[in-house]
């Protein structure tokens, strides 16, 4: 038995100094290959193609050459119903910005809500709209575009203490020289005259 295990033991020895001299033995693993060094992204082009390596976008520059880029993440379906429905909110499409943030699949956004609750505003549904920011507000009261916008709607249906208690939470939050501040200020400073 001690034969045989030294037999076995040479073996390895005589194994391992074989490739290390660099015998081309089969049984044993090769050395770890370097890292090899990472390419820069270039166009493959094909008989009908041309693309980018994965994780990359061709992106055509101004003097009309075209190199990849690497891809950023893409904005989720609810952001750019968000991103459209606040646009054409502020662009005076009230109702089909309301068409479109009502297609946002989170009904509990407080941007969504805030929005859905100016478009109903401006196009004249002042009670919807006071509802929505007040579904905004419970789940962010420190909020202080919906408590601006909120006081606005206070304003147009004639409730002008209700206005001055949101601005009043607005310079809890942020103090009198922020927006939301200023521009509830002057709402109110001009259906007070």
């Amino acid at each position: 038995m001690k034969f045989l295990t030294a037999i076995l033991m040479a073996a390895a020895v005589t194994t391992g100094s074989a490739l290390a001299a660099g015998s081309s033995s089969t049984t044993a693993a090769a050395p770890a290959a370097a890292p090899a060094a990472v390419a820069k992204p270039k166009l493959l082009k094909g008989p009908m193609m041309t693309t980018c390596l994965k994780g990359y976008v061709i992106k055509t520059l101004k003097n009309g050459k075209r190199k990849c880029v690497k891809q950023k993440a893409e904005l989720t379906p609810d952001q750019k119903l968000y991103e459209t429905g606040y646009k054409l909110a502020k662009a005076g499409d009230y109702d089909k910005a309301i068409a479109v943030l009502s297609s946002v699949q989170d009904h509990d956004n407080p941007d969504v809500l805030n929005m859905l609750g100016y478009s109903n505003r401006k196009a004249g549904r002042i009670e919807l709209g006071i509802s929505y920011y007040g579904k905004a507000l419970a789940m962010k009261p420190d909020f202080v575009r919906a408590r601006e916008y909120l006081g606005e709607g206070y304003v147009a249906a004639g409730k002008i203490d209700l206005a001055k208690l949101q601005l009043a939470e607005i310079q809890k939050v942020c103090g009198t020289t922020c927006a939301e501040y200023q521009d509830l200020s002057k709402v109110i400073g001009g259906a007070t005259l």
